[in-house]
């Protein structure tokens, strides 16, 4: 048995007393419904693949690793428990530690141990709330220390905004060693992308492959275009990158990405602001605006970019448009009013010119809850258009009447347009568990002592809910709901414990703050 199974087991022993004990511990909610979850999940996996954690050692994983999650509804709930059911297949054990693949099969284009870093933000925001810490620790380590030491390098094969996942993972463990730990190797990252990708102006370009987005109808594999993609990805990363600098009380590098935040948001918000079209679009080489509206340009939102003006906020009402981004299976990648909408790849390659993208999704999602928790200019957006279009995402997991997660889809009917392609089974491209935990539940990590939540759940849209075994802090959260205190036997209203004690306690479900908790 090696160390690192004696490590997980160690944790096991410890987190079944919370998961599986609510006497005990204080806990509300038990690993049962997870426990039919996952059984139900293995029973219907050939498990081609076996990684760190085959199925048949999945609960037990699930349940020392992950929170609990219950709610009046089925689709979100079952979703939930399917995304972390397929995250931990993911999982790899390696000579060089831990990694999360892309692809649960070979793929040619992958790096040493089938690593691709594309959808490494969505990994980090997702894997943050995992109780065993090694697992996203050595994953970062793989890309800074591991990946520059092969011949053929992967890490920058794709845009990425890995400091701010790194920060915001922080946030919620506050290890400030690993911080003191990669910051030299992430300032050093962020200085390599800006000698490969960096213009005289100041904004960064990339094709639209090198951002995981190609066949894209403003781009093009060879296109060296301005895109809302790279440039928030780069200012988020500035800006995780200075606070990152000021934990460690380093004055002059705070300063330095400081400055290049306060840069790069004025160009952002002066070259790439459409302003007839009313949206954040892609510029060409020759300074040309591509014309299209495109589901990157909600982007900026994801890392809080744009200025708090109605301006930036009425380009939301694209999202719930029919014309422009609604459609019955989820939020397209391109407006379905463009002359080239659907024209680029028609299902035959990686498309962006239209069909729907979880990886997509889970960004426009973020910068929706974004919007709605942070800005006052929110234009026709509500919790309940963030509710409706997360729902519609969880209910776009199936396929042949079964739970399924692939790459793409058709707007209007919900075909996985790979098919049942063995590599796009799993397909670890995207976040919905954060989702859930930090945006709909609303748990807002933070640097501070203070405790913040703040629900997107539409008024009078559940009567209950509760979200258990958050490992948050260095305590373990319960947040939960209940209109008339019977469903879960802990009183009427909204209430959090910490490590089984009730911190908060509010009649509505509104947000909420609690200070030294």
């Amino acid at each position: 048995m090696t160390f690192k199974k004696i490590y997980w087991l160690i944790g096991l022993s410890g987190l079944l007393q919370t998961t599986g004990c609510a006497a005990q511990s204080g806990a509300v909610l038990t690993a049962d419904k997870l426990r039919t979850y996952a059984t139900y999940f293995n029973s219907i996996d050939d498990e081609a693949v076996k990684n760190y954690v085959p199925n048949a050692q999945s609960i037990e994983w699930l349940s020392a690793n992950v929170p609990l999650f219950d709610c009046p509804d089925s689709v979100l709930r079952e979703v939930y428990y399917y995304r972390w059911w397929a995250f931990r297949k993911h999982l790899k054990e390696t000579p060089e530690g831990f990694v999360f693949t892309e692809f649960i099969t070979k793929v040619n284009h992958a790096g040493k141990y089938n690593a691709i870093s594309s959808a490494l933000g969505h990994h980090i925001y997702e894997g943050r709330w995992l109780r065993n810490p090694q697992y996203i620790n050595d994953y970062i380590s793989f890309w800074l220390y591991v990946d520059p030491r092969h011949t053929a390098q992967r890490f920058h094969s794709f845009s990425s905004w890995v400091d701010d996942a790194v920060y915001n993972r922080y946030l919620v463990n506050l290890d400030k060693p690993f911080i003191q730990k990669v910051l030299p190797a992430l300032d050093a990252d962020y200085r390599k992308w800006q000698q490969e990708k960096q213009l005289p102006s100041g904004l960064f370009w990339q094709f639209d492959v090198k951002d995981a987005m190609e066949e894209s109808i403003s781009g093009g594999r060879k296109d060296q275009n301005r895109r809302p993609t790279i440039n928030s990805y780069m200012y988020g990363n500035a800006r995780a990158l200075a606070a990152m600098a000021g934990l460690m009380k380093n004055d002059t590098l705070q300063r330095t990405y400081e400055q290049q935040a306060i840069a790069l948001k004025k160009l952002t918000l002066d070259s790439l602001w459409n302003d007839p079209a009313q949206f954040f679009e892609v510029r060409t080489p020759k300074g040309a605006f591509a014309n299209a509206r495109e589901e990157i340009g909600f982007i900026p939102w994801y890392f809080n970019l744009p200025d708090d003006k109605a301006t930036y906020a009425r380009q939301w009402d694209q999202l719930i448009d029919p014309a422009g981004f609604s459609a019955p299976w989820g939020i397209t990648t391109a407006e379905r009013r463009h002359p080239l909408f659907r024209t680029h790849g028609s299902g035959h390659g990686c498309e962006w010119d239209g069909p729907v993208w979880p990886f997509a999704t889970t960004q426009t999602l973020k910068g929706l809850s974004n919007l709605l928790t942070d800005y006052k200019q929110q234009g026709r957006m509500t919790k309940q258009v963030f509710y409706d279009e997360l729902l519609k995402y969880a209910r776009s997991h199936i396929m042949n009447g079964k739970i399924y997660l692939g790459e793409y889809q058709d707007e209007t009917n919900g075909e996985w347009l790979k098919g049942d392609n063995p590599r796009s089974k799993f397909y670890n491209h995207s976040g919905f568990a954060d989702l859930i935990i930090s945006d709909l539940v609303g748990l807002k990590p933070r640097a501070d002592n203070v405790l913040e939540i703040y629900p997107l759940i539409p008024d009078n849209q559940w009567d209950w809910f509760c979200l258990d075994n958050v490992f948050y802090h260095g305590k373990t959260l319960t947040i939960l709901y209940d209109k008339t205190g019977e469903h879960y036997k802990k009183g009427k209203g909204f209430r959090v414990f910490a490590d089984g004690k009730e911190v908060v306690h509010s009649k509505k479900l509104v947000r909420v703050t609690c200070k030294n908790w």
